[in-house]
Order: structure tokens, then sequence, then C-alpha cells
């Protein structure tokens, strides 16, 4: 039996607040080669993820907000904004699938953001998200305007 409880959940936030990408998973799957990849994902605001989609191969990808609130953001293939959801747990919005080949990004809005990340697998770190060439590359300059003006965009 896996058990996701509270002290868990704050094992991994703080391992997330000590490294400068702000963000730190969990995994629940034993090899990347598990055709389902099951993950906590922790996340601080200001943490980046590139807007990406999984495509060739084609995979979902499904968040769970177990704690703080995020934001998902889908995207068209020229970075305007398709739709969007904050998943917050206190406020009864509980996750969001995202479809393969749907630019997106996750965004955390709160201190000791969790999810649980569900994913079709195999992971492979060489095709496992094609990266919008509209977006900052996570780590360089700009990435802080671009949070800030998604986060303007959709009024957050």
């Amino acid at each position: 039996m896996i058990r996701i409880e509270k002290n868990l959940l704050d094992s991994v936030t703080s391992g997330a607040k000590s490294i400068p990408r702000r963000r730190k998973n969990y995994n629940f799957h034993r090899q990347y080669s598990d055709t389902l990849q099951r993950m906590l994902n922790a996340m601080e605001p200001l943490s980046y993820i590139q807007p990406h989609k999984h495509e060739d191969p084609d995979k979902r990808e499904v968040f769970f907000a177990l704690r703080g609130r995020i934001l998902v953001v889908e995207f068209d293939e020229h970075g305007n904004i398709r739709e969007h959801i904050i998943l917050d747990p206190l406020k009864g919005v509980y996750g969001v699938e995202i479809p393969e080949k749907i630019f997106h990004t996750v965004l955390s809005l709160e201190s000791g953001t969790v999810a649980y990340e569900v994913k079709d697998g195999p992971y492979n770190p060489i095709d496992d998200k094609n990266f919008a060439p509209w977006a900052p590359k996570e780590g360089s300059t700009g990435t802080r305007e671009y949070i800030g003006e998604l986060l303007n965009k959709l009024g957050v």
C-alpha cells in the first residue's frame, strides 16, 4: 500500500523550497519504463514549467490538487490562452486531465502546493515533452516576466 499523508507532502514541499528550481517530484512508479507514471509534484510560486505538449509519443496528463492552489493553462499552437482552471481542493475543484497534443503549463499559486500527477508512460527525457517555441526556456531570463504576464492576462 502506498500512503499519501501529510508527512510525505511536508517532506516533498520542504525539498521543493530548498532548491533553486522550486519544484520537486516524488515518484511512485518504480521505473521510467512503467506504462503509468505517478508522482507527487511539490511546487512553490514562481517555479516554472515551460509550456509543452506530449506528442509523438502522445500522452495524457492528469493533475489533482492535494494541497494549495494550482493554475493549469492550455494554449493553442501560437501561444494564445485557450482555457484555464485553478485547482483548489478547498473550493471543490480537484483535478484536470490534459489531452495529448495540447500545449499547457502548470503554476503554483500558493506556497506548499502539491499535486498528484498521473501521466502515460514510459518516460523518456528525450521525447517526453515538446516545448513551446514561443515561451522562455526553464532557467532562462524572462521566465518571471512570462509568469507575471500569464497571471495578469487571467486576472489571477
